[in-house]
């Protein structure tokens, strides 16, 4: 599922969605990017988001070792942040089994 990043090359910000994320969610613009770039980095495709432009979300982490739930979409070839907050129980519990099968530990 990573290559939908093959031809990506940034970020866009929307400002509402820079603030927004910040002020219920405490998640910096730049923690943000950091996630794409940390291992294992976990996507899906959002299909029930999916109705004016394609969606993605992805479990991961930042370089501080917060664990991160994001909302993206790509937009040209500008990886697009929609929305970001920690992962709840469930999503770790996900992040952690498919890291232990792409990792094999």
């Amino acid at each position: 599922m990573k290559e939908v990043f093959n031809n990506c090359t940034g970020f866009e910000w929307d400002k509402g969605n820079s603030v927004k994320n910040w002020e219920r969610h405490q998640v910096a613009q730049g923690e943000c990017e950091q996630v794409f770039f940390n291992e294992p980095l976990i996507v899906f495709d959002d299909i029930k988001h999916s109705g004016g432009e394609k969606r993605w979300f992805l479990l991961g982490k930042s370089d501080v070792v917060r664990f991160l739930f994001i909302v993206f979409t790509i937009r040209k070839s500008r990886i697009r942040i929609i929305s970001a907050r920690d992962m709840n129980r469930n999503e770790k519990r996900i992040y952690h089994e498919q890291a232990k099968k792409e990792t094999g530990f």
